[in-house]
């Protein structure tokens, strides 16, 4: 009778008091929905482990927007390697040491095997492509997915791919010889970076070669990858964490996600069509579409043969490029390494061959040590793609309910004083020292990138022919620290600043007559 009573008397005021009521409404009804949604929030909090608390509505979402893995790091020392944030309403368990990182996501390979799905890039972006394995939830299909990945990219496939990073990696020498006018020029390297990548990802995938960073396919692919790598990013799209954003009809993200997937649809289409094409007719070239569409067992859809080809397109372009990118910056600065560097190619090559064999698997102890501290030092992507668990994992006595979100910081992991006593100082020999030191860059786990043995073959000789080929000698001033010269903080993957260098012929008659052959 008296909730009766004064709900009556509620409608009596609004009546009698119109405009006071509607006053008084706007002011509580903000307050109220707040106040509930604090509980909410605490509610979903995993019960037993710390973090900071973060603000109303969006949790911790204002205090990461930048520099996100940094700002993981910097708690770690305070909650411990193991705590929880919340982005909005939602939990996330943040892993920042190699022990913990050991603990969590080697022990519990199986119940970490899934993604979350995000509103821009699941939703928008990649409602008609659909995605790429790294970012696919668990199911039978990614099961099916990354059998058919594994088998393209073990390492007697890898092997198989050597002719195409000859071709390749010479043609990117050749570029920067010529771009770069014999080194009296000084240049962005950036341009050709890509086009390596990306022309490594179709030969690979379609059997098609992108032979120029002229041709009009080259600045497409690229503008668009590179947006949409962004619409990836967990901390760069506040949308979705607060789903409120998502009502305004004005919103400039979702217009460009959708932008991005109609740009992204059209090329694929004819990447795909084109291959069908030369299929029927007899003249395409082995490939790893081609050999999955072939393989009778493999029995995938479309939908599972584009997952696929995103996931060779997209882990090119992201992760190769900028660490290359990244590198060639930092070399151009420490000519000490270059120097170390030079003296043991020459110990198995000489100047007179700039072009190192292409079978050379990783054979030089010091390039391939120098490939890992790149690979160590920028850790381009951060924030290893988030995981969901799929069941129950107790840690330290702590059970962390299925469903929960996990972010695997590797940027901390890799920087961990527990591994290294030096970890903020750039030294390839640490892994001369430390050869079985764990490298977080491509994740832990079952979801770990299936295309790592071939990024590190791609990477090795794309480092030991361009420094036989070259002095890297600096043009401007840049920063090549991985956190002061991240051009975009928000991110998903670290890219560096742009900058010149000059790429100066070390044998110019040699280096002519083998990029002439």
């Amino acid at each position: 009778m008296a909730i009766a009573a004064a709900i009556s008397s509620l409608q009596s005021a609004a009546i009698k008091y119109p405009w006071h009521s509607l006053a008084a409404a706007v002011i509580l009804v903000p307050v109220l929905y707040v106040i509930i949604n604090e509980f909410t929030r605490s509610s979903v909090r995993v019960v037993g482990i710390s973090g900071p608390r973060g603000l109303p509505l969006i949790g911790n979402l204002a205090q990461i927007r930048t520099n996100a893995a940094e700002q993981y790091r910097i708690w770690s020392k305070t909650h411990g390697a193991v705590y929880q944030i919340q982005l909005g309403n939602i939990p996330v368990i943040v892993v920042n040491s190699a022990a913990s990182a050991k603990v969590l996501f080697g022990q519990n390979a199986q119940a970490l095997s899934s993604r979350p799905e995000t509103y821009t890039f699941h939703k928008i972006v990649s409602n008609t492509a659909g995605t790429t394995i790294g970012t696919s939830p668990y199911s039978e299909s990614l099961k099916r997915r990354r059998k058919g990945a594994a088998s393209a990219l073990n390492r007697p496939s890898v092997d198989t791919y050597v002719s195409h990073l000859d071709v390749e990696s010479k043609a990117f020498v050749e570029e920067l010889y010529t771009y770069g006018n014999q080194g009296q020029t000084p240049v962005d390297p950036m341009p050709m970076i890509q086009r390596l990548s990306l022309s490594l990802a179709l030969t690979l995938n379609w059997g098609v070669r992108i032979a120029s960073q002229e041709e009009d396919l080259f600045d497409e692919i690229t503008e668009v990858e590179e947006e949409i790598s962004r619409f990836r990013s967990t901390t760069g799209n506040l949308q979705d964490y607060i789903p409120l954003l998502r009502l305004n009809p004005f919103n400039s993200n979702s217009q460009k996600a959708a932008e991005m997937r109609i740009r992204r649809d059209k090329y694929l289409g004819a990447l795909n069509r084109d291959l069908d094409d030369r299929m029927a007719k007899g003249t395409h070239k082995p490939c790893i579409q081609a050999n999955v569409i072939l393989d009778k067992e493999a029995k995938l859809n479309k939908e599972e043969l584009t997952s696929i080809s995103l996931t060779m397109l997209s882990g090119g372009l992201d992760t190769v490029t900028t660490l290359v990118a990244w590198s060639l910056g930092l070399l151009a600065q420490r000519p000490d390494i270059q120097d170390r560097a030079a003296k043991a190619i020459q110990e198995m090559y000489g100047q007179d061959e700039p072009m190192c064999s292409a079978e050379d698997d990783q054979k030089c102890a010091y390039v391939a040590a120098l490939v890992k501290e790149c690979l160590r030092y920028f850790t381009v992507l951060r924030l290893a793609l988030p995981r969901t668990s799929i069941r129950d994992i107790t840690y330290e006595g702590v059970v962390i309910p299925k469903g929960t979100v996990f972010f695997l910081n590797a940027w901390a992991c890799n920087m961990d004083p527990d591994v290294w006593t030096d970890p903020n100082e750039f030294r390839p020999e640490r892994w001369l020292e430390q050869p079985d030191a764990p490298l977080f860059t491509y994740g832990l786990g079952y979801r770990m990138c299936a295309g790592s043995l071939l990024a590190n073959r791609e990477l090795y000789l794309v480092f030991i022919r361009t420094l036989n080929s070259f002095r890297i000698e600096p043009h401007d001033k840049t920063d090549c620290h991985p956190l002061r010269g991240n051009s975009d903080p928000t991110s998903l993957v670290a890219i560096p600043q742009r900058y010149k260098v000059r790429f100066v012929p070390k044998n110019e008659k040699a280096l002519s007559k083998a990029l002439a052959h």
